[in-house]
């Protein structure tokens, strides 16, 4: 039998970021495995300093599309092709549809 062989993809702060970090992920077709020490899994969660972080794993294979999405999940702002300028782009504050006329 096969076994996945995991990569340690990114860190992040708490287990919240984590899971939505892993949603994300997962929605895209890569397989996620979360890791977070043992004393931030308690009754009372700890989401800063080092029991706080959570380590995103993810097959070795699918490493280098795993890198990609988080650089997109963590920049979102950034999903503005290169080529296009964000200048010509509406302003979300135009909503008066007369001065669209």
């Amino acid at each position: 039998m096969d076994e996945i062989q995991w990569y340690k993809a990114t860190e992040v702060q708490g287990r919240l970021e984590g899971e939505m970090l892993k949603s994300f992920l997962e929605a895209e077709g890569v397989p996620v495995e979360l890791f977070q020490e043992g004393a931030g899994m308690s009754a009372f969660p700890t989401s800063v300093g080092a029991l706080g972080l959570v380590e995103v794993f993810v097959p070795k294979e699918k490493r280098a599309e795993a890198e990609a999405l988080i650089r997109a999940f963590e920049n979102p702002e950034n999903d503005v092709p290169e080529d296009e300028d964000a200048s010509d782009l509406p302003d979300e504050g135009d909503s008066d549809p007369e001065s669209q006329l």
